[in-house]
């Protein structure tokens, strides 16, 4: 459409090149999604070394690269997540990351995973302002101000802001159930530690004066997925949290992702992104007054009572992850990732379609698989709902999934026509 924003694929010889159909960056209004980079030497396409240290200051090289040939820099990074083979690997990584933002800190999300592709030791993904953003020959406001904020009622590090806002998301740093004030992990199991990370959450939105109802996306991570009952548990004595969301029974859309292991061997490790209502300057008041969330929910897709389908705030639009369930009985299907990979894309098409849009607004799209040796096959069925391989993306292999299923898939959406500002009467 005329006017509006468009989905902007790029890639560069100067970073590893991609080894599956996807784009390295995907920018689309004023963010631009880094697909998760491994440690490949550009040149010759294979790891750069059997270490870890190697291995990190490879991939955050070749996302320097792809910033560089769009005319970004390290410190236009929003979020970074590290995807590690090894928790133990953790502070060798830090370190690295360190030296790569020696000023400036996103926020900043590590967990571990069963499985990376190439069986590399380390992927890194990246989220990056795009502040001249992506309508056609019409440069957006160049100039937007990212705001980095902390506050001490919750857990603080020199490695990570505990919020970065640009233009109307703000990105909140994964919360580990660390007490602020002992720097600890409190004490008890699984739901105190959930209460914990929620509580954190809470208060570096207080800090921002945001309500827990402008969450529009939360991923939690789970060592065991044998605990998401107790997790849920907590997790409904924050969802939803006003008298309006409970209401309109408002949920942010979710998933749920299980991790090999966390920091500080905590069991959950949650983060969330936020809508931004008043932007970060110098956005014009009419640009950003009263923009509202808009959620949707529908009959083609599988439903959670605790989620929702999908959320659209101001140009973006955030789904719950979806596994291989048949939306009219709520059942896994088929027997062979193949089978199961089609039901979760047709499910995402169908909420996609269901708000109006194609499945060729999807701008990154996050993978998660039971068994790494299905990728190929995987792919084969991917490429038919991606034909151009436009969408950024992070595949990571896990040691389980709800409904014990092979695959889940969640995705974000680009949203040109934004949702609408509030009237006000």
């Amino acid at each position: 459409m005329s006017g509006l924003n468009v989905v902007l694929a790029r890639n560069t010889n100067d970073a590893a090149k991609s080894i599956g159909p996807y784009s390295q960056t995907v920018a689309f209004s004023h963010y631009n999604y880094i697909s998760a980079q491994l440690p490949l030497d550009p040149a010759s396409g294979r790891l750069v070394s059997e270490n870890v240290i190697d291995q990190a200051k490879q991939c955050f090289q070749n996302i320097k690269s792809i910033l560089e040939s769009i005319g970004h820099y390290m410190d236009d990074i929003i979020k970074i997540t590290i995807y590690l083979k090894d928790i133990t690997d953790i502070n060798s990584v830090h370190e690295v990351y360190a030296t790569f933002f020696p000023n400036y800190v996103p926020v900043l999300t590590t967990i571990a995973v069963k499985d990376l592709p190439m069986d590399a030791s380390i992927q890194i993904e990246a989220l990056v302002s795009n502040g001249e953003g992506t309508i056609p020959g019409a440069p957006q406001a160049g100039n937007l101000i990212k705001t980095s904020r902390n506050t001490d009622s919750a857990p603080s590090c020199l490695l990570f802001s505990q919020s970065v806002a640009f233009s109307h998301y703000n990105n909140i740093c994964a919360q580990l159930p660390i007490d602020s004030a002992t720097r600890k992990l409190v004490t008890g199991g699984v739901k105190e530690q959930t209460t914990q990370c929620l509580k954190n959450i809470q208060n570096i939105l207080k800090n921002l004066d945001v309500p827990l109802d402008d969450i529009v996306k939360i991923n939690i991570y789970l060592t065991s997925l044998a605990d998401i009952d107790e997790v849920d548990t907590a997790y409904k004595a924050f969802f939803p949290h006003s008298a309006i969301a409970r209401s309109l029974a408002y949920y942010p859309a979710r998933a749920v992702v299980s991790a090999l292991a966390l920091p500080m061997g905590a069991l959950v490790q949650i983060e969330a992104v936020v809508s931004h209502g008043n932007g970060t300057p110098p956005q014009r008041v009419e640009d950003r007054h009263g923009i509202v969330i808009k959620v949707n929910n529908g009959a083609e897709a599988p439903t959670h009572f605790l989620s929702s389908q999908s959320v659209a705030f101001s140009h973006y639009n955030h789904l719950s992850a979806q596994l291989p369930l048949d939306p009219k009985t709520g059942d896994l299907v088929g027997g062979n990732v193949r089978e199961q990979a089609k039901q979760c894309l047709n499910n995402i098409k169908a909420i996609v379609e269901s708000f109006n849009h194609v499945m060729g607004d999807v701008v990154k799209i996050n993978i998660h698989l039971k068994n790494f040796d299905d990728i190929e096959a995987l792919n084969e069925v991917y490429s038919t709902f991606f034909p151009g391989g436009v969408p950024a993306r992070t595949v990571v292999g896990v040691t389980e999934l709800p409904h014990n299923a092979l695959v889940q898939i969640d995705v974000v959406v680009s949203n040109a026509e934004g949702t609408p500002p509030k009237l006000l009467k």
